[in-house]
C-alpha cells in the first residue's frame, strides 16, 4: 500500500510537468504577434515577413504585424530582438545578412547563433547582378570593360550584407574598382539605381524581378549553379567562369533565445503547413522565392553553416568591412 501513492503520482506528475508547454502552445497567441522586419519597408525582406504575417493572422486567428526596424545592416533590429521577452510574442524576419554575413564579418552586439531561437526557414532567392538602365553594357564581359574605365558605384542593403559581400566577391574577382554606397536596406537602394546615382548592385532576385520586367535594370548574370526560371537568358556566373557565387538570399522566422518549445514549434507547423500549399507556392515562385520548410533544429544549423561559410570566404578574399 506504501507504493500505491508513488505509482499514482507519477502520471499526475508527467502530465503536471507537460501540461504548461502544451497550454501555453494551446492559448498562444492570445494577443498581436510584432514580427520585426530588419529593413525598410519595400524588398524581399520586408515581402516575406508580410507574407508570414498574412499566413500567421489567418491559421490563428490573432493579429500578426510588421515592424520595419531598419540600420546597420539589420543589426540594429537584431539587437532589439535578442533582447525581447521569449515569449513568442516579439519575433523576427532573420536573414542571410542579419544570421549570416554580418555576424561573420563584422564584430555585432549580437551572438547570431545563443541570442535566437531558430524557429522556421521560409524561402530563398539568387542574387542578380544588375547595371543601371544607363549603363552602357549588355553582359558582364562588357560591364567589366566598362567599369574598369569608368568610376562607378554600387549600392547594398548596409554594410555587411550579402548584397554588399556578394558585390565584392565580384569586384575583387573581375578585378576593377567600385564605390561602396551603404544603405538602410535593399528599398532605398534600388531607388538610387533607378535613379542613376549608383551603377551597380547585386540584390536578391525577388526584390530586383518587377524592376527588371519594367526595364529598369539590366540583369547580367546570377548566383547558383542553374539558371533560374524567371530569367532563363540570364547565365549564372558559373557558366562565365565565375567561381564560388552559390550565396543564396534566405528568409526565416527567428525569436529571441528560450522561447517555449511548444510555441515554437506551434509557428513551425504553421509556417510549413502554408509553405505546402499550392496557392503560397505560386505566390512566392512568382517573386522569384523558392521555398525551403524545415524543422527548427535544421534551421539552427543552416545559420550555423551560413555564418561559416561566409567568414571562410572573407578570410580567403580578403574582405574586410568597416564595424
Amino acid at each position: 500500500m506504501k507504493r500505491r501513492p508513488f505509482v499514482i503520482a507519477a502520471p499526475i506528475l508527467a502530465v503536471a510537468v507537460l501540461l504548461p508547454g502544451h497550454a501555453i502552445a494551446q492559448d498562444y497567441p492570445t494577443r498581436t504577434v510584432k514580427i520585426v522586419a530588419p529593413v525598410q519597408p519595400g524588398g524581399g525582406v520586408d515581402l516575406v515577413a508580410r507574407t508570414v504575417a498574412t499566413q500567421l493572422g489567418s491559421a490563428t486567428g490573432q493579429s500578426f504585424i510588421v515592424e520595419n526596424v531598419s540600420g546597420g545592416g539589420g543589426v540594429i533590429a537584431s539587437q532589439t530582438v535578442a533582447r525581447a521577452a521569449p515569449d513568442g510574442y516579439t519575433l523576427m524576419l532573420g536573414y542571410v545578412a542579419t544570421h549570416g554575413t554580418v555576424p561573420a564579418v563584422r564584430k555585432v552586439p549580437y551572438d547570431a547563433v545563443k541570442d535566437f531561437t531558430p524557429i522556421a526557414m521560409v524561402a530563398g532567392t539568387p542574387n542578380v547582378l544588375v547595371a543601371a538602365a544607363n549603363v552602357p553594357a549588355t553582359d558582364v564581359k562588357s560591364l567589366v570593360d566598362y567599369a574598369k574605365k569608368n568610376k562607378v558605384s554600387y549600392g547594398s542593403a548596409g554594410q555587411g550584407s550579402l548584397t554588399h559581400l556578394a558585390m565584392e566577391q565580384f569586384r575583387i574577382a573581375a578585378g576593377f574598382d567600385a564605390v561602396h554606397a551603404a544603405y538602410r536596406g535593399i528599398g532605398p537602394a534600388i531607388t538610387d539605381i533607378l535613379g542613376g546615382q549608383t551603377q551597380l548592385m547585386m540584390p536578391g532576385l525577388a526584390a530586383a524581378v518587377p524592376h527588371i520586367r519594367a526595364g529598369k535594370m539590366k540583369p547580367l548574370a546570377v548566383t547558383g549553379l542553374k539558371r533560374h526560371p524567371l530569367l532563363p537568358e540570364v547565365p549564372t556566373f558559373e557558366e562565365l567562369g565565375y567561381k564560388g557565387f552559390d550565396g543564396v538570399q534566405w528568409y526565416g522566422i527567428v525569436g529571441p533565445a528560450n522561447m517555449p518549445p511548444a510555441v515554437t514549434k506551434k509557428l513551425n507547423d504553421e509556417i510549413n503547413k502554408a509553405l505546402a500549399t499550392p496557392d503560397l507556392q505560386k505566390r512566392l515562385t512568382g517573386e522569384a522565392l523558392d521555398t525551403m520548410p524545415m524543422t527548427p533544429e535544421q534551421f539552427g544549423k543552416f545559420m550555423q553553416a551560413d555564418i561559416a561559410k561566409w567568414a571562410k570566404l572573407a578570410k580567403e578574399r580578403n574582405i574586410t568591412l568597416d564595424n
